[in-house]
């Protein structure tokens, strides 16, 4: 799963790794929660819209609340997801994300970011209910490393692929390899989603 994720970079970063011509205002965020306004890529454009996914068919929009991850496994054909994979994909820029392992009887989180630098591009659905613009971010199963610490990770499209998977190819839902993560420990306020500063990324000695 993916419950939590920062995006710290500058806008023009963000602009340049994208190919966008301009991106919207947004300020440095350490821990993203489903709910929030967050930037996403589809059709050569940058918007902010909220996280959790709101089909068009529903009549009451708190379903996002139960939608903010989408299975690699059955995007494709459940309900909830199916029209958006096939007519309204995106890409969700981040600088890492956050995820959970047991130890010693304590869920100890993990930041985990991009082994060469730069952002990720998490693959994602978008979709319009009304007024309303939300998306979803479609996991998969663990590489090697990730598997260390939990049995989900985002889907992580290289940036070779981009166009690819906002075209709508098929076979670009796989875990990314090893070699393009690192994960480290961090401090457990990460827990709390009202903290949100740098500190909350920063390794924490072992």
């Amino acid at each position: 799963m993916c419950g939590r994720y920062a995006l710290h970079a500058h806008p023009e970063v963000v602009a340049l790794q994208f190919g966008l011509r301009s991106v919207p205002e947004f300020g440095p965020r350490y821990n993203i929660a489903p709910a929030s306004q967050v930037l996403i890529v589809r059709d050569r454009e940058a918007a902010l819209v909220r996280w959790g996914l709101v089909p068009r068919w529903t009549k009451d929009a708190s379903i996002g609340a139960k939608l903010n991850n989408a299975r690699a496994e059955t995007v494709a054909t459940k309900p909830s997801f199916r029209d958006a994979y096939r007519k309204r994909r995106c890409l969700v820029p981040a600088s890492g994300f956050y995820e959970w392992k047991a130890e010693g009887g304590r869920k100890q989180p993990y930041y985990v970011r991009p082994a060469r630098g730069g952002l990720f591009a998490f693959a994602g659905l978008w979709e319009r209910w009304n007024d309303l613009e939300t998306c979803a971010i479609i996991t998969t199963e663990a590489n090697e490393r990730m598997r260390a610490i939990h049995d989900r990770m985002p889907v992580i499209v290289a940036l070779e692929h981009y166009e690819r998977w906002l075209s709508g190819e098929e076979d670009l839902l796989k875990p990314c390899p090893s070699s393009e993560i690192v994960a480290c420990k961090v401090n457990r306020a990460v827990n709390n989603a009202r903290d949100d500063s740098p500190e909350l990324i920063q390794p924490e000695e072992t």
